[in-house]
């Protein structure tokens, strides 16, 4: 399939790009994505205008279409103080936009028949089995790993890990559950349990798991939960705004903090590049398969892209619901105006998009490094870059 090659082709040669126009650019192609090269080149632009009004520092941003790469842009700085401008491999600390990537390592395991997603979690983690409401109460049922999944489990708190995952599991087992199992949504560390469910099936560390299963057959090099000294320099610096608005002052958040003795969280604790996703969206859109490799079935891309929370009113948006570790858009609003129904993505914490339009056809990544700017998943930059996107549509 010819848009397989492409994609593969724009890894293999990011510093070309860099500063270059993109319909000149090797492996990208927005003729052949069937999109306006100087309709997408306004995307750079309002990067630009963002960067200058000081809601971000620099951007990067990646379109394909479908599954061939029409748009990279880097704009603006990585990082302020010594003056270094993004590029298309500056590396970015993705925050929750893990969560699916960790959707898809149990779904691998679901494949091969070692997991269910309707089993207790205690099944896996014993700790499990004495979870409580608020006084001590039982709950009705226990929690199950697709509550874990699509946020219906009932834990609260902050998504930090407690040590290892297996410390961490067993401390969010003792959490008061803030419902019953399934009655509602809310998001919080589901996903960090499901991290320690497939270490537990698996019989292998979460983040091995991860590298040998998803990472290394899709060749995202660049992806891990512990960026090497040469990746550090390409890191993306957080930042936030100044006191009186005015400007942005270098941020911190505990999710940059990756000491040797820090374990990897499968919420929200993995760094990566536009490109390194883009092959990750490609092996969903396609249906669980890239360049050959099989990573998950048709069958489980359906099911975590499928409506899992019914009627339940989900964040963060409005319109949308909860499939299993992805967001979906069920009916296009505000920032997700430009998207199909059906569409799914996941954001991050520091104002990262993802997100797949399996109607178009089409891949958004948005990779920027900001906190303190409110809804990142409500935020107007995320809304222009995918109308601006959509607007470059020409067949």
């Amino acid at each position: 399939m010819r848009h397989v090659p492409l994609l593969l082709l724009w890894l293999v040669v990011p510093t070309v790009l860099i500063g270059a126009e993109p319909a000149a650019a090797p492996g990208v192609d927005p003729r052949g994505a069937g999109m306006d090269a100087a309709a997408l080149a306004k995307i750079d632009e309002r990067m630009r205008e963002f960067a200058a009004a000081k809601q971000i520092s620099g951007a990067v941003t990646l379109v394909a279409r479908p599954g061939i790469v029409a748009h990279v842009g880097a704009t603006g700085l990585a990082d302020v103080a010594s003056d270094r401008k993004m590029t298309p491999d500056t590396l970015f600390a993705i925050a929750s936009m893990t969560k699916p990537i960790t959707a898809t390592a149990a779904m691998i395991l679901v494949d091969e028949g070692k997991l269910n997603l309707d089993d207790p979690v205690s099944k896996y983690i014993p700790a499990f089995a004495n979870a409580k409401l608020a006084g001590g109460v039982a709950p009705a049922r226990e929690i199950t790993v697709r509550d874990c999944l699509r946020h219906t489990n009932g834990l609260p708190g902050e998504q930090r890990n407690m040590g290892s995952l297996a410390e961490t599991a067993d401390k969010l087992a003792a959490r008061e559950l803030a419902f019953e199992p399934g009655s509602k949504w809310q998001y919080g560390p589901g996903l960090s349990v499901v991290g320690r469910v497939v270490e537990v099936v698996s019989g292998q560390p979460f983040e091995t798991f991860l590298q040998e299963r998803i990472f290394a057959p899709l060749k995202m090099d660049e992806t891990t939960f512990r960026p090497t000294d040469e990746q550090r320099k390409r890191l993306a610096t957080l930042y936030r705004p100044t006191a009186d608005k005015m400007d942005i002052e270098p941020g911190e958040h505990w999710l940059f903090e990756k000491s040797a003795d820090i374990s990897p969280n499968p919420s929200g604790g993995l760094f990566s590049t536009a490109g390194d996703l883009a092959r990750f969206y490609q092996m969903v859109l396609t249906g669980g398969e890239l360049d050959g490799a099989r990573i998950v079935s048709e069958k489980a891309i359906r099911e975590m892209t499928t409506l899992q929370t019914g009627d339940l009113v989900t964040g963060f948006t409005p319109g949308n619901g909860w499939g299993l570790g992805f967001c979906l858009v069920r009916e296009p609003q505000g920032v997700s105006d430009s998207l199909s129904p059906g569409s799914y993505g996941h954001g991050g914490a520091f104002g990262t998009q993802g997100w797949i339009d399996p109607k178009k056809q089409m891949i958004f990544v948005l990779l920027i490094s900001r906190q303190n700017f409110g809804n990142s998943d409500g935020a107007d930059i995320r809304g222009e870059f995918q109308r601006l996107a959509v607007e470059a549509i020409r067949e």
